[in-house]
């Protein structure tokens, strides 16, 4: 989101343009008057952005950034007249396509683009890259030193990598009339993650231990199935104590409030009287500002640093295996699968459409409800009378 900012008493605008964090800076000093006339500045800005017609060189001529996109712009001129290099290609797919992304997305797809796509078929006409080269890079991810020390992405990383540069082959080989070597090419095949999650004895030995300040917090994680993003950018207006509903609309990705991961994620989930407590309590505290789990400022919760600060150090201190936060999630969906509540309530509560991969997920941690050991076809036909011939009368 655009805004206006100062630095030694000079406003400068600050706006993202093409996926691009720009920064410029004015001669005007910070007082309302000029922030005034700055608010109107960059709102215009921003509605050019949006409608297309933005001209950088129209509102910072002198500018550098303003060089780099009349660049671009003269790129994108060249490639109608003729087969364009990779490089060229991918800056103009990407411009054409962020305006429909959100801002985590776009922020991947051209961290993608930067450290591995450009740097290695940038330079090649789009339309001479062969399969073989292609295969090669997927080779050689595999192969790469990571930061940990481990060598190779995995297989579910490298996928990542290359559904950008499926999409940027296809696209041009359809705008340039030749077949993508990408055709053929299948993904990776990704090994089943089991979930790991936590039985109610841990979750209330945690929930016992964990930092006053953060009790609420992992109560209403670990009993709603809320996401890490959902329930870091959960603001009061959308929790309904009458209704005794959280409604998902929202989530905090990256620093910005943006909407729900899915259609699906967007969704109301019903809260037990433990969440309803844990959230009365938490009103006490914040109910007076914009998040209910915030911040001494106000501001969303940085999960990294939760994590690092009370999430981790709980988990050792109790000497429980370490585990990702998002296993919370996963815990709320053995336990009400354990408790008997129906699949489909379930699936909804989570925010999946069918409860196919409920089953499929989490049936092994609730034997009692799924009976996988043929124990209750066994008893159904005893019950109607049908016995082996070794049963003893």
């Amino acid at each position: 989101m655009a805004s206006i900012n100062q630095r030694n008493g000079k406003l400068f605008f600050d706006f993202r343009f093409r996926g691009l964090r720009c920064r410029e800076h004015t001669n005007l000093d910070d007082n309302p008057e000029n922030r005034k006339r700055a608010k109107k500045i960059i709102d215009r800005i921003e509605a050019e952005i949006t409608l297309g017609t933005f001209d950088y060189s129209a509102y910072f001529p002198t500018s550098k950034k303003a060089h780099q996109f009349k660049l671009i712009e003269q790129r994108v001129q060249q490639t109608m007249s003729g087969v364009p290099l990779f490089g060229d290609f991918a800056e103009v797919w990407f411009a054409e396509n962020e305006v429909g992304w959100k801002r985590s997305h776009a922020t991947t797809v051209r961290g993608t683009l930067d450290k591995h796509l450009i740097p290695e078929f940038g330079e090649q006409p789009v339309n001479q890259l062969e399969k073989s080269e292609i295969l090669s890079f997927r080779a050689a991810l595999g192969k790469v030193n990571r930061r940990n020390g481990k060598v190779g992405l995995s297989a579910e990383r490298i996928n990542h990598v290359m559904t950008p540069l499926r999409m940027i082959l296809n696209e041009a080989a359809d705008r340039f009339a030749f077949v993508s070597p990408f055709r053929g090419i299948k993904s990776l095949k990704v090994p089943r993650t089991d979930v790991e999650p936590f039985s109610l004895k841990d979750v209330q030995k945690i929930i016992t231990a964990v930092r006053p300040d953060f009790r609420n917090y992992y109560i209403v994680r670990f009993f709603t199935g809320m996401r890490s993003a959902e329930i870091d950018g959960l603001q009061w207006q959308y929790v309904d104590f009458e209704k005794r509903q959280i409604l998902i609309r929202q989530t905090y990705v990256m620093g910005e409030i943006t909407t729900a991961k899915t259609d699906g994620s967007q969704r109301e989930i019903c809260i037990s009287q433990v969440v309803f407590d844990a959230l009365k309590a938490q009103q006490k505290v914040t109910g007076k500002k914009q998040f209910v789990f915030c911040a001494r400022n106000g501001n969303p919760l940085d999960g990294n640093n939760v994590c690092k600060r009370v999430w981790y150090p709980i988990l050792r201190y109790l000497n429980l295996k370490e585990r990702r936060p998002y296993q919370t999630r996963h815990t709320a969906a053995t336990l009400w699968l354990a408790a008997g509540e129906n699949p489909e309530w379930i699936a909804r509560q989570m925010g999946h459409t069918t409860t196919e991969m409920l089953f499929r997920v989490y049936s092994r941690f609730v034997p009692n409800l799924t009976r996988q050991d043929g124990s209750a076809f066994e008893q159904l036909l005893l019950t109607n009378g049908l016995k082996g011939e070794n049963h003893d009368e």
